[in-house]
């Protein structure tokens, strides 16, 4: 029987499997490609991704890949990538950030990181391939899922061949066009077309000299139609987005002329592929049914504004894995699972609704004065760059995406409390249950996220806080507890945080322990208590 079998090896699926592994959950991937695509697709892994694969023990090796270590990460607003200049936000590179240039400042110890999908995956799959119990069977596609009370059958085909495999639990990360969600009936809701795209990967070593002499990561660029040129190996790989209204027919749309347009001027350079798509903003309507759960693009679908999609499906997986090991090993009761869905599809939702925001924002109509020479297209300029200084930054830091995410209203979660909507570029760098355990650095130069352990972790910021019921209540129900002293470093004497690094509840002294570990591992909710 195999524990747990994940439909699809892309960056949520291997998240989840090397995630699991870790745990000690045997999972088996199936993906129905034989080969990884060609074409570039997320750019971006966020700064919480980062944190996620610390936590994995990735994130080194994955901020070595990709562009060059010393390539800026900038962002450049020109007319064309040989014209005008208009705006820049200037951005480390992966060897500022692995040196821990200006890190005092960091609210993460893991800042966002810009690398191309073309090298993340191949990472991820590397050290899932490595590790015991974790299996990856490429070319093989799922036909049907048969659910039982207390299995799943899933019919799955090789070369012509099916077979059934009798697993616990099913997770489809088998993206936008999942198998898994079919099959369970379950339905996208949203907007359907926000903005069509032709993006053109291109190799083109002429093209990097253009743009060494004065690099950036991503040049957004100002002709016909408006243009992101994207570094995808800092010297000859580029990818060249180009956005249409929703309802502009792209087949007529000439690759060569739109990079042409992006660049200013014809350079040598062949193509390595064409993709015309919709960008969308949907969600799936439920996330799990029940013992097949969705995750990644499966469950929810985002115009690319800043790698979200992607990102968020490994928060999907980092949320996922801790539930289904919990369950697995005995330490939770299979209700805690109910909690994936009403953690997670909330967040799906605010975030849906945040990226159309910003997507209407940072398309805004641009005035072709931009284009003039002279002081009226100076000042045509010098306008453009106010707003874009307004709508950009948060887009290319969006720290409330990354830290500001929430499972306060979740059943797990005690002392929860209503909160405002999520926001792109704001949250509170404050300790609050449901919330990430905000990072500090410690004396000894490692992060606050390097000492929890891989279950729950009691954080005693006060020496006179009692932690002994804490341990005899866990060794009771079986959780894993890991006990640490952090001197004044949190506003509350205890916190337990969660195995996803979550705070669970803080506190002090005025509670019994056995009832909030009751509530963390889902055995009573905590609108209950």
């Amino acid at each position: 029987m195999t524990e747990i079998l994940i439909v699809g090896a892309g960056p949520a699926g291997l998240t989840l499997a090397i995630d699991l592994a870790q745990r000690g959950v045997a999972c088996h991937v199936v993906e129905a490609t034989g080969e990884r695509g060609v074409n570039p697709r997320c750019n971006t892994t966020s700064a919480r991704s980062m944190e996620i694969f610390r936590r994995l023990g990735l994130a080194d090796e994955i901020r070595r890949a990709g562009l060059p270590e010393d390539y800026p990460t900038s962002i450049h607003y020109r007319t064309s990538l040989n014209g005008e200049d208009i705006y820049r936000i200037d951005l480390p590179s992966a060897a500022d950030v692995l040196a821990g240039v200006g890190r005092e400042s960091w609210p993460t110890p893991e800042p966002q990181h810009r690398i191309s999908q073309l090298y993340l995956e191949p990472i991820l799959e590397k050290h899932a391939s490595k590790l015991p119990g974790l299996t990856l069977e490429r070319g093989t596609r799922l036909v049907e899922i048969r659910q039982h009370d207390d299995h799943v059958e899933a019919v799955v085909e090789n070369a012509g061949e099916r077979r059934t495999l009798r697993c616990a639990y099913v997770v489809g990360c088998d993206g936008a066009h999942s198998t898994v969600r079919r099959q369970l009936g379950i339905r996208y809701e949203g907007v359907d077309a926000i903005q069509r795209f032709v993006s053109t990967f291109v190799r083109s070593p002429e093209l990097g000299r253009l743009a060494a002499r004065d690099r950036a990561w991503t040049y957004w660029t100002y002709g016909r139609r408006i243009a992101s040129l994207i570094a995808i190996d800092g010297k000859s790989l580029w990818l060249n987005h180009v956005a249409f209204a929703p309802d502009h027919d792209t087949e007529g749309e000439d690759p060569e002329q739109l990079l042409r347009e992006a660049v200013g001027e014809s350079v040598e350079h062949e193509v390595l592929g064409v993709v015309r798509w919709t960008g969308r903003r949907l969600v799936a309507q439920r996330y799990r049914a029940g013992r097949v759960f969705l995750a990644g693009d499966a469950a929810h679908i985002w115009i690319p504004v800043g790698g979200f999609g992607m990102n968020a499906g490994i928060q999907d997986a980092a949320t996922l894995a801790w539930m289904l090991a919990a369950v697995h090993h005995g330490w939770a009761p299979p209700e805690l699972l109910d909690a994936y869905e009403l953690e997670r599809k909330p967040v799906g939702d605010q975030f849906a609704a945040a990226v159309g925001a910003q997507a209407r924002t940072s398309f805004a109509d641009v005035s072709p004065d931009i284009h003039l020479s002279g002081p009226e297209g100076e000042r045509a300029r010098a306008e453009f760059a106010e707003r874009l200084a307004v709508t950009e930054p948060r887009r290319y830091s969006p720290d409330g995406f990354s830290f500001g995410y929430h499972y306060a209203g979740s059943p797990l979660i005690v002392g929860g409390e209503d909160q405002a909507e999520i926001t792109m570029g704001e949250y509170q760098d404050r300790a609050r249950p449901g919330f990430r355990l905000p990072h500090g650095w410690l004396d000894d130069g490692r992060s606050v996220f390097d000492v929890l352990g891989p279950g729950f972790t009691l954080l005693r910021t006060d020496p006179k806080a009692g932690t002994t019921a804490w341990a005899l209540a866990a060794r009771e129900l079986g959780i894993p507890l890991t006990v640490v002293d952090l001197p004044g470093r949190y506003p509350a004497p205890l916190l337990l945080v969660r195995p996803d690094q979550h705070v669970a509840w803080l506190g002090g002294a005025d509670v019994r322990p056995g009832d909030v570990l009751h509530t963390a591992t889902g055995r009573v909710p905590a609108h209950q208590r």
